[in-house]
């Protein structure tokens, strides 16, 4: 069970710790509470003084003994007690999945992660907008535009080493999967280098759940038993071109729309069909998400005005996806003429 609370000025008492409740207070400062510690079991001299009847007890689990007695009375004396986790390990860089850029798809474990983090290094296409409401760590932009980096790879693997060399907790948050064309191998050998330990929290990759969006199923029983993804930064060369077109099932490229014309040029040329059906999926789960279908032959006109972020998308699963929205147009079709039928 999940509660709102409105803490701004209420006064909370977090037990435990510094260094297990050095991410619980933060956070409940965040909210805006009046945040009092206390540190041991029976008070301490680096307590000062507390409130009579705070609003609210965190109790942060920090391993020592002595703390259910106090809790107990709390309880007893009608005062809440909300259990927290201890602060996450520090020194530590963790790189995180933050799928296609909903909250909606992110893990329990990149939640716990960003919850857990004294500094976020985020990317534009990770759910940027909602980091305050996830994390009460220190949030830095290193995000990329097309043909802009404002922060180059080498020097955002210097940052999060070195922010875990000073002892942070470092969550390194990626759009989509980091070990799917996110650079994520090259982050994680920067970290070993370094000997800074670090470890991986998966996402939902863009290249599954952008075309599920679109209603569009990337394998479908007796159309497609296979796709391949692709990174479509760069030209693919013409062997790659010859060995996409003779693999069948489905093909997924990502980023894809500045060599839009070289890949449906360079398919048509290895043997590809020009009725082979595509679609491009932009900006997925989010705000303006827009899908162009057309064909092989035709989707360099259909997509003059399409840009990136966009998932492209190529195969028979893409006439899959027509059929079903065409049938449930069709019945929403039917179910308005029989309302306004009854109506009558």
């Amino acid at each position: 069970m999940q509660l709102n609370i409105d803490l701004n000025g209420r006064e909370v008492l977090v037990t435990g710790s510094e260094k297990s409740a050095r991410q619980a207070v933060r956070r409940y400062q965040a909210a805006g509470a009046i945040v009092y510690r206390l540190s041991v079991p029976d008070g301490g001299p680096n307590d000062g003084p507390l409130p009579e009847r705070p609003f609210l007890v965190a109790a942060v689990d920090d391993g020592e003994p002595g703390w259910d007695a106090l809790l107990q009375r709390c309880r007893e004396a009608g005062i809440p007690v909300s259990v927290e986790p201890p602060a996450g390990p520090e020194g530590h860089v963790t790189l995180v999945g933050g799928g296609p850029g909903t909250v909606d798809l992110l893990t329990v474990g990149a939640v716990n992660a960003l919850r857990d983090a004294d500094v976020v290094f985020y990317d534009r296409l990770a759910p940027c907008s909602e980091l305050t409401r996830l994390t009460s760590g220190e949030l830095v932009d290193v995000g990329k535009t097309p043909g802009h980096h404002k922060v180059g790879q080498r020097d955002i693997e210097k940052l999060m080493v070195e922010a875990a060399l000073t002892g942070k907790n470092v969550v390194r948050l990626k759009g989509g999967d980091p070990y799917v064309f996110g650079r994520g191998g090259e982050e994680v050998a920067a970290c070993v280098a370094a000997n800074v330990p670090v470890r991986v929290v998966s996402g939902v990759t863009s290249a599954i759940s952008v075309p599920a969006a679109a209603g569009i199923p990337v394998t479908h029983r007796e159309v497609s038993h296979m796709f391949t993804v692709v990174s479509g930064h760069a030209p693919l060369t013409e062997k790659e071109h010859k060995h996409l077109a003779g693999l069948g099932g489905t093909i997924v490229i990502l980023m894809g729309i500045g060599t839009l014309p070289q890949l449906a040029a360079g398919l048509r040329r290895a043997g590809m069909q020009a009725d082979m059906p595509m679609a491009v999926v932009e900006r997925g789960y989010r705000p303006g998400q827009r899908t162009t279908i057309a064909d092989l032959g035709s989707i360099v006109t259909a997509a003059t005005d399409c840009s990136n972020p966009a998932v492209l998308v190529i195969g028979e699963v893409v006439r899959v996806a027509e059929a079903n929205r065409n049938h449930a147009e069709a019945a929403a079709d039917l179910d308005r003429l029989a309302a306004s039928l009854l109506e009558a």
